[in-house]
C-alpha cells in the first residue's frame, strides 16, 4: 500500500498517465525491479511511458514532491543501474520513433529501439551505429547511450561518445533541451545561464589542472565507463558539447535521454573470421599486443580480437557448432576470435594475409584458418556473445553468476591477465573464466557466487578489493570498461580516479541534479559497502528455467513483452513464489500466484521463441505448459480425453459454431456484428471469444476424388484446423486450402494418399499446449500409427499443411517418417517438379514461430523470392501471438504482438504464411488477407515439360 508522498504522487500522476501503465502491485514491482545485475531493489511505483511528455510530467511531479526516480530501458545492464526502491520509469516498446537523414550520415532515435532494430533500419544503406555490445539484440538505445556501451568492434573510436551528434534531454526540474536546435539552446541559456557558466568553469579548471588533465587523457585512451565522462571537460570548449557528452555514460543520474542522434558508420559486408588457438594466456596476449600496435601504425586492419581462456572454451565446447578437438585441449590453451573487414573481397584477402604474417612467430596449436562463410562466422560470434549466459547455465543452482568488466593499458595486458588468474586461485574461484575485447585491453571475467552465506560474501568482498588494487592502482586501468559503474563500482571510483577527479564528479552530479533525485546510489555513492548490499537471490523454482541468469536476451522475441510479462519476468516471479513456499509463507505465495495467472500463464503464447534467443535455450513456454498442466482438475482432464476420443464430433461442433457466427454476420453486417460481439464479450468478462470479420467459414473436405496411379506418391495430412476452417467472409480467394493443395500436388505429378480415419486424426498440439498431456500424447500416437501405415512404413513423404502441427509431429513421433511442412516440401520437392515464374507484385511473408524453431526462416525467404520479385519481411514481427486459439480468448496478446506489423508492410499487396490460426490474426491486424504460401506457389507455377 502506498502512503504519504507516494500516494500523493500516484493520485496526481494517474490524472495524466493511464492507470493501465502505472503499477504498484507486488507482482509488477518485483518483475520490473529486476535487471541483469546481481542487485535487486523493489520500486514502490512502476510507470511505463510511451512518450517524452509523460516522462516530463513524472519528472516535474517527482521534483516537486522530492521523490527519487530511476530510468530503465531494456534492463540488460549488469551493474545495478536500472533498479529503484522509489519510482521506476520504464520506456515502453512504443517509444520508438526514428528519422534517418537524407544522406544516411546520421540517425535520430527514441530510447526504446534496440540496437539490432536500428542496425536493421540502416542495413539497406550499408550503415550501422557504432556501439556493438553483445546484448545488442536486446539492449535499447537509451541504455546503450546512458551506459556508453561499446562491444566487440567499436573500441573507443566508434562508441556513443565518439559518434554522438546531438541529444534531446529532460533535466531533473523538467526542463527540455535539444542540443541540435539553436532555438532550444538559446532558450536554455536564458533559463539555465548559471548552469552553463558553472559547467564552463568546471571545464576550464580541469584543463588548468595539468595532473588531472593528463590522467583523463591517459585513462580514456582505453575503454572507461567508471564514473562520469570527464574527458568531455577537456575535449570540448562549447558548453553544449560538454553537456551532451557528459550525459553519455551517466547512467540516468544527470538527465533523461528523450532522443539521441548518432553519426552512422560504414558497415563493411566483406568479412573474414578466424578462431586461433594459442598455447597459453601469455602467448595470446602477446599476439594481441602485436596486432594492436600494428593496427595503430596502420600496417594491418584488425576489427576485433576476442580472447577466450581455456575455462571459457570449456563452457562452450559441447556446443554443436564448436569443433570436437577443443575437448582435448590442455588447461592453458587460449583462443583469439579475430575478425577483419574490407570494402572488397580482394582487399579482404590482403588483410587476412597480413594478419597471418603478423602471427607467424607464434606457435599456434592449430593451423590458422579464416572463414568468409557468413553462416560460419555468424555462429562463432553468436557463441562468443552468449558466453556470459552460457557460464550461468552451468553454475550450481541457487548461486549467482557475476561478470566483471575491466580494461588495462595494452602494454601490460599479458602480465595483468596472469595476475588476474592468480587472484582467482588465491580466493578459491576455481570456476572463473576470462574472455573479452582483448584488442582494447578489455577483459570480462565471470565467476559464480553464493550470496546466501555471510562467509561467501566476505570472500567476494576480499576478492573485489584485490581486483580493484590490481586493476586501478597497480596497472592504472579501468574498473569498468563498458558495463557502467552502477552500484557495483561506485564505492571504488575515488580509488581509481583520485580525489580531484572524484570531487569534480560530485560537482557535476550536484549541478545537474541538485536535489539528488535521479537514480541515487548509482555512480556517486558514499557508502563504501554499497557493492555488498541489496544482493539478488536466485532460488531454484523449476529445472526447466533454473539456469536462467535473468540477462533479458529473450525479451525482444516475446509476443507479450509490451502487454504483460516477459520470459525473464515470468522466471523472476516463479522464483519468488518458490522462495516463499519454502519459507512457509503460503498466503503471500498465493497472492503472487493469483496475480500471475493472467500476466504469466494466460497471456503466454508458449511459442518458445525465447529459447531461440537464449544462449542456453531456456524455454519459458515449456514452463508455462507445465504450470497449466499442474492447474488442471481431474474433471477437466476427463473432458479433454473425451474430446480426444470423439474428435470428429468435436470438429463437427466447431463447424456448427463457425457456421452460426458467419450466418449472423451475414444478416447483421460487420459493424453490427462487431458491436454486439464486443458487448457480449464485455458482459461475460471476456469469457466469450472475440469475433472478427476475418473469422473463417466452416468447410468440409472431400478426399474421395479420382486419381491416377503414379510413381510419385505423397501422404497428405490436412490439419484438423484446415479440415474445419475455410476462407473468411472477406477473403478474395475462391478455393479452400485443401483444394489448392490437391491441385498443386497433382500439377506436380503426385498421387495423393490420405491416412485412414482422417476425421479423427490430430497431432495433439491443441491438447498439449493447454497442459492436457495425456490427451495430446494419445492423439499424437494415433496419428503416427496412421501415417506409418499410409506411408508404407516411411516409404513416402508426409506433407502437413500447417507448420505448427508439423513441428509437433517431429517432436512427438518416434518413427523415421519423413515429415514436411509447406516450406521445406516446396523447396525439396515442388521446386524440382514445377516451373516457377515469380510475380512482379509486392508480397509479405510471416514465418511462424514453429517454422523459426525448425530453422526455416531463411528457407521461407528463399521460397518467397522464387514466387515474387518483391518480398517484404517485417523485421520486428516474430510470433504473431495468436497462439492456437488464444487469439480468440485473449485477442489483446495478438494485437500487442502485431503492433508493428501495419507500418512494416504498407507497400505489400499479398500476404502469406503457413498456419491458418496465425493467418486469422495477421489478417485482422494488417488489413491484408493472409493465406497459405501454397496459394502463391500454385499461382506462379506450371508443370514442367519433360
Amino acid at each position: 500500500m502506498l502512503d504519504g508522498k507516494y500516494l500523493n504522487f500516484y493520485n496526481q500522476i494517474s490524472k495524466k498517465i493511464s492507470v493501465d501503465n502505472i503499477f504498484t502491485d507486488k507482482l509488477h514491482t518485483l518483475a520490473y525491479g529486476t535487471d541483469a545485475s546481481f542487485y535487486r531493489l523493489i520500486p514502490k511505483i512502476v510507470i511505463k511511458t510511451d512518450n517524452s511528455k509523460e516522462v516530463q510530467d513524472i519528472i516535474e511531479l517527482a521534483n516537486e514532491l522530492e521523490l527519487s526516480i530511476t530510468f530503465r530501458a531494456a534492463g540488460t545492464s549488469l551493474s545495478g543501474q536500472a533498479i529503484s526502491d522509489s519510482i521506476l520509469i520504464v520506456t515502453s516498446r512504443k517509444f520508438t520513433d526514428f528519422k534517418i537523414s537524407e544522406d544516411k550520415s546520421y540517425i535520430s532515435l527514441q530510447p526504446a529501439l534496440t540496437g539490432a532494430q536500428v542496425n536493421n533500419l540502416l542495413a539497406p544503406y550499408s550503415k550501422k551505429i557504432g556501439p556493438d555490445p553483445a546484448s545488442i539484440n536486446a539492449a535499447m538505445i537509451g541504455g546503450i547511450a546512458a551506459n556508453n556501451a561499446s562491444g566487440m568492434c567499436c573500441g573507443v573510436s566508434q562508441n556513443s561518445y565518439k559518434t554522438l551528434k546531438s541529444m534531446k534531454l529532460i533535466f531533473s526540474d523538467g526542463t527540455k533541451l535539444d542540443t541540435g536546435c539553436t532555438e532550444s539552446k538559446n532558450a536554455f541559456k536564458q533559463s539555465h545561464g548559471k548552469f552553463l557558466k558553472d559547467l564552463k568553469e568546471f571545464s576550464q579548471s580541469t584543463k588548468d589542472n595539468e595532473e588531472l588533465r593528463a590522467k583523463i587523457e591517459r585513462k580514456f585512451k582505453i575503454k572507461n565507463t567508471c564514473g562520469y565522462s570527464l574527458n568531455s571537460l577537456i575535449d570540448f570548449d562549447d558548453e553544449f558539447e560538454i553537456l551532451e557528452h557528459l550525459i553519455i555514460g551517466s547512467e540516468g543520474t544527470l538527465a533523461f535521454i528523450e532522443e539521441i542522434t548518432y553519426y552512422t558508420v560504414e558497415d563493411l559486408k566483406d568479412k573474414a573470421t578466424a578462431l586461433i588457438y594459442f598455447k597459453n594466456m601469455e602467448e595470446a596476449c602477446t599476439a594481441v599486443v602485436k596486432l594492436k600496435l600494428a593496427r595503430d601504425e596502420k600496417t594491418i586492419i584488425v576489427d576485433a580480437a576476442e580472447l577466450m581462456d581455456r575455462a571459457a572454451l570449456a563452457s562452450i565446447e559441447n556446443d554443436p557448432a564448436m569443433p570436437d578437438f577443443i575437448k582435448d585441449f590442455d588447461e592453458n590453451i587460449t583462443a583469439l576470435l579475430i575478425e577483419t573487414r574490407a570494402k572488397s573481397a580482394k582487399q579482404l584477402d590482403i588483410q587476412t594475409a597480413q594478419i597471418q604474417e603478423q602471427l607467424k612467430e607464434f606457435d599456434v596449436v592449430r593451423d590458422i584458418y579464416f572463414t568468409k562463410d557468413v553462416a560460419e562466422y555468424t555462429l562463432y560470434w553468436k557463441i562468443r556473445k552468449g558466453l556470459f549466459p552460457a557460464v550461468g547455465a552451468v553454475r550450481e543452482t541457487g548461486t549467482t553468476v557475476i561478470i566483471e568488466d575491466v580494461a588495462y593499458p595494452i602494454e601490460c595486458l599479458a602480465q595483468a591477465a596472469l595476475e588476474l588468474q592468480d587472484l582467482f586461485k588465491k580466493h578459491g574461484y576455481t570456476e572463473a573464466l576470462i574472455f573479452g575485447h582483448a584488442l582494447e585491453g578489455n577483459f570480462h571475467f565471470v565467476f559464480t557466487q553464493d550470496f546466501s552465506d555471510v562467509k561467501e560474501i566476505k570472500r567476494y568482498d576480499e576478492f573485489m578489493n584485490d581486483v580493484v588494487n590490481s586493476v586501478a592502482v597497480k596497472y592504472q586501468g579501468s574498473l569498468k570498461a563498458e558495463h557502467g559503474t552502477g552500484r557495483n563500482m561506485a564505492a571504488f571510483i575515488e580509488v581509481e580516479w583520485g580525489n580531484d577527479a572524484y570531487v569534480m564528479m560530485k560537482k557535476i552530479k550536484c549541478l545537474f541534479d541538485p536535489k539528488g533525485l535521479l537514480n541515487p546510489g548509482v555512480i556517486i555513492n558514499d557508502d563504501q559497502e554499497a557493492h555488498l548490499k541489496n544482493l539478488k537471490a536466485m532460488p531454484a523454482t523449476n529445472e526447466i528455467v533454473d539456469k536462467c541468469i535473468e540477462c533479458g536476451f529473450c525479451e525482444p522475441s516475446c509476443p507479450s513483452n509490451d502487454l504483460s510479462l516477459t520470459p525473464r519476468q515470468r522466471i523472476v516471479i516463479n522464483r519468488e513464489i518458490s522462495r516463499l513456499e519454502r519459507l512457509g509463507e503460503d498466503k503471500e505465495a498465493k497472492e503472487y500466484r493469483d496475480l500471475y495467472q493472467y500476466d504469466g500463464i494466460e497471456t503466454c503464447a508458449t511459442c518458445s521463441l525465447c529459447s531461440s534467443a537464449c544462449p542456453v535455450k531456456i524455454d519459458t513456454g515449456s514452463l508455462t505448459k507445465h504450470l497449466r498442466a499442474e492447474q488442471l482438475s481431474p474433471s477437466a482432464k476427463k473432458v479433454a480425453n473425451f474430446v480426444a476420443n470423439n474428435f470428429s464430433m468435436t470438429l463437427t461442433s466447431m463447424k456448427f459454431g463457425l457456421g452460426g457466427a458467419n450466418m449472423v454476420h451475414k444478416l447483421l453486417g460487420t459493424a453490427s456484428m462487431e458491436s454486439i460481439s464486443s458487448t457480449m464479450r464485455d458482459f461475460s468478462k471476456n469469457k466469450i471469444a472475440k469475433w472478427d470479420a476475418t473469422l473463417p467459414k466452416p468447410i468440409t473436405i472431400d478426399t474421395n476424388f479420382e486419381q491416377k496411379v503414379l510413381s510419385k506418391k505423397v501422404v497428405y495430412f490436412p490439419s484438423c484446423i484446415n479440415r474445419t476452417m475455410g476462407l473468411s467472409a472477406i477473403s478474395k480467394e475462391e478455393k479452400q486450402l485443401f483444394d489448392v493443395t490437391v491441385e498443386l500436388l497433382q500439377k506436380a505429378g503426385y498421387q495423393i494418399i490420405f491416412p485412414e480415419d482422417l476425421p479423427n486424426l490430430c497431432c495433439g498440439m491443441p491438447f498439449s499446449s493447454k497442459g492436457f498431456n495425456e490427451a495430446g500424447n494419445a492423439k499424437s500416437s494415433q496419428l503416427e500409427k496412421a501415417l506409418i501405415k499410409a506411408t508404407n512404413n516411411g516409404e513416402y513423404p508426409v506433407l502437413c499443411d500447417m507448420s505448427p502441427c508439423t513441428k509437433t509431429m517431429v517432436e512427438k513421433f518416434k518413427s523415421n517418417i519423413k515429415l514436411y511442412e509447406p516450406i521445406e516440401f516446396a523447396l525439396d520437392f515442388l521446386s524440382n517438379d514445377l516451373e516457377f515464374t515469380p510475380i512482379n507484385e509486392p508480397i509479405t511473408i510471416h514465418t511462424t514461430c514453429s517454422s523459426r524453431k525448425m530453422g526455416l526462416e531463411d528457407k521461407f525467404k528463399q521460397l518467397a523470392l522464387m514466387c515474387s520479385t518483391d518480398v517484404i519481411i517485417p523485421p520486428d514481427v516474430k510470433c504473431c501471438g495468436f497462439a492456437g486459439d488464444r487469439g480468440f480468448n485473449y485477442p489483446e496478446l495478438n494485437e500487442s504482438a502485431l503492433r508493428d506489423l501495419p507500418k512494416s508492410i504498407k507497400n505489400a499487396k499479398y500476404a502469406f504464411s503457413t498456419s491458418k490460426t496465425c493467418e486469422i490474426g495477421l489478417s485482422e491486424h494488417s488489413g491484408l488477407d493472409y493465406n497459405s504460401i501454397f496459394y502463391l506457389i500454385n499461382r506462379c507455377t506450371k508443370a514442367k515439360n519433360i
